[in-house]
């Protein structure tokens, strides 16, 4: 099974562009470092022994394949779509990230890259780039905001446990925009000897595309798995979307099988009407063409183009941007994006818990969450497949607040 698809669609082009979306929009001094960074790429993804080091690492320590799992009990009680999800929340570290992070940290080593530098909103991007820096002997420093890290607390502790250097930011609204503002500051004062570890499926090229091929393990796997399960393909694959690295990864497997419809979902909030909330798509008069951190995407932005504070409960779906691939999918109409409310979310996380005994994360309980609405309206014969990003543990203090319970 190949881990890593390359050069299996058009974009972007040789400037980083998808469509109108992406380019690099940065400052000179990291123009050669993104220079740097493609050829080591390139290199990297024709040389068999990478790719090889990769696989391996990802069957003997990452956990792959991770499973689909037949959410029977759910399926029936919906009475609609048979609904399958694709575990990420599986893989070691408990997230998705761990595909993207392993695959970056093995090419900074490769270009002699000894410190690295990430950002996270969730924590699990920051456990990731921290589990694969322990791994590889490589020093390691996050930036997180303090709110996220006042929820997030036990991702803050395995990271410190696992040798990261946790960097508080308390600037803007102290959250992941802020902690990538930080982030790329650090990298513009450290290009030498600093290597860059991005997230999620956005920033300059060549992130966007490197994060996507290795997130396409994802959609690879899933592609293999529905089909020996079933027999056929999805007729939708759902997935949350915050920065899009682990839609974007599913998605990938997809994309040239035009019956198979591709829902991203954002984070609703407290309803866009309220004004908190970070879906970039569904307000065009605060979601607009922008460029942060590097790319040109959806932005959340007022009327003179600053930035907004964003809101959700689901901290890896703060964000005010989304990646330049996932706007560029919506504006071909190859994948139609729509957002679940906290609310939402949190019933969809109940659910799953007491229907199928799954705790997902708040980011995945978005996706659940629309799987729930659509299953009903679908033949009992079509299949929904949810890419369940994440698992829970993470998230227990929020629910548990958000849900005054009492442990």
């Amino acid at each position: 099974m190949a881990y890593i698809q390359t050069e299996t669609t058009n974009v972007p082009d040789e400037r980083g562009y998808y469509g109108e979306f992406g380019g690099r929009f940065v400052p000179e001094t990291l123009i050669p470092a993104l220079d740097e960074l493609i050829v080591a790429y390139r290199e990297a993804m024709a040389d068999p022994e990478f790719q090889k080091r990769l696989m391996d690492l990802h069957h003997t320590y990452t956990g792959r394949p991770t499973p689909i799992t037949y959410a029977e009990r759910l399926s029936q009680q919906l009475g609609g779509a048979q609904i399958y999800l694709k575990r990420e929340d599986l893989a070691h570290t408990g997230a998705h990230k761990i595909n993207n992070a392993l695959g970056q940290a093995l090419l900074a080593q490769r270009m002699g890259k000894k410190r690295i530098v990430a950002e996270t909103g969730a924590g699990q991007h920051g456990v990731a780039s921290a589990t694969a820096c322990a791994l590889l002997g490589l020093e390691c420093h996050v930036y997180m905001g303090s709110v996220d890290m006042a929820r997030q607390q036990p991702n803050v502790f395995r990271m410190k446990l696992l040798g990261a250097n946790v960097i508080p930011v308390e600037s803007g609204s102290k959250t992941l925009k802020d902690a990538i503002n930080e982030a790329i500051r650090d990298w513009v004062t450290n290009v030498q000897s600093t290597f860059y570890l991005l997230g999620s499926a956005l920033g300059p090229h060549p992130y966007p595309m490197m994060v996507r091929d290795f997130q396409s393990v994802i959609g690879v796997e899933a592609r293999e798995q529905i089909l020996e399960a079933t027999g056929r393909l999805p007729d939708t694959c759902i997935a949350c979307v915050g920065g899009g690295s682990n839609a974007i990864g599913l998605f990938h497997g997809f994309r040239d099988d035009e019956d198979v419809e591709l829902i991203g979902v954002e984070a609703g909030g407290h309803g866009i009407e309220s004004g908190e909330h970070a879906a970039r798509f569904a307000d065009p008069s605060t979601g607009r063409p922008g460029v942060l951190h590097g790319a040109r995407s959806f932005v959340l932005q007022n009327a003179d183009g600053q930035i907004m504070n964003t809101h959700s409960v689901s901290a890896g779906l703060d964000y005010a941007s989304v990646g330049p691939e996932h706007a560029h999918l919506r504006q071909t109409e190859r994948a139609f994006y729509t957002l679940a409310t906290d609310e939402e979310a949190l019933a969809a996380l109940q659910t799953l818990c007491k229907m199928e005994g799954i705790i997902p994360a708040l980011e995945s309980s978005h996706a659940v969450a629309e799987a729930i609405k659509r299953a009903p309206t679908m033949p009992k014969d079509s299949i929904i497949l949810v890419n369940l990003s994440g698992r829970g543990d993470k998230d227990l203090d929020t629910v548990m607040r958000e849900l005054k319970l009492n442990g």
